[in-house]
């Protein structure tokens, strides 16, 4: 006997493994990318969605924070980057990606 025969002919050492133990694997499979999708997935392209039409309603005099923590108000856009002041005649060219609404705006426009 060669070794694919014996390997063949042995038992499962768990028991039988049927058709439907098999299914059962596939489901379970399924129900966790399933999981996934709706817990964390999905969650961030909606989060991702909120801060680029943020970015897009954006303007020019508008509050706003770096993703490096400092804040500025708009003084010019372009395409890709943004003026910002940080202090009287102080400016700072960042990447329109890297900025974010400040709080404080977002607080008043709640009230």
């Amino acid at each position: 006997m060669n070794l694919l025969s014996i390997l063949l002919q042995a038992a499962p050492a768990t028991g039988e493994q049927g058709p439907a133990n098999g299914w059962q694997n596939f489901i379970f499979i399924g129900l966790i990318i399933v999981v996934f999708y709706f817990f964390l997935i999905r969650p961030q392209s909606k989060r991702q969605k909120e801060i680029k039409k943020q970015r897009e309603a954006m303007k020019v005099g508008d509050r706003v924070v770096t993703s490096g923590g400092i804040y500025g108000k708009v003084k010019e856009m372009s395409d890709n980057t943004v003026l910002l002041e940080i202090a009287e005649n102080v400016r700072i060219k960042v990447d329109k990606n890297s900025v974010f609404p400040s709080a404080e705006d977002i607080q008043t426009a709640a009230k």
